[in-house]
């Protein structure tokens, strides 16, 4: 299981979560920030910090916010 960034940081890009992230798997994108699934190690501390309240654990991303979990994921597996 990884966190998902969601459509909350879409233009906000406060960037905490990158901060806090012990394992740097927090990239900014053009509008918003991504966190790569696979590299994710489901600490949590992206979570707390975010203040825009963008982030949630994958298998509690609301359903009309589940096309991050792709978004998120094609981020980081772009060719």
């Amino acid at each position: 299981m990884a966190y998902v960034i969601t459509s909350s940081c879409i233009g906000k890009k406060v960037g905490e979560c990158a901060q806090v992230c012990p394992v740097d798997c927090i990239q900014e994108g053009e509008e918003m920030f991504f966190i790569d699934p696979d590299v994710c190690i489901d600490c949590g501390a992206c979570e707390a910090v975010c203040p825009e309240a963008a982030i949630y654990p994958e298998e509690e991303v609301p359903e009309d916010e589940k096309r991050f979990i792709q978004l998120n994921r094609d981020f980081f597996h772009r060719d």
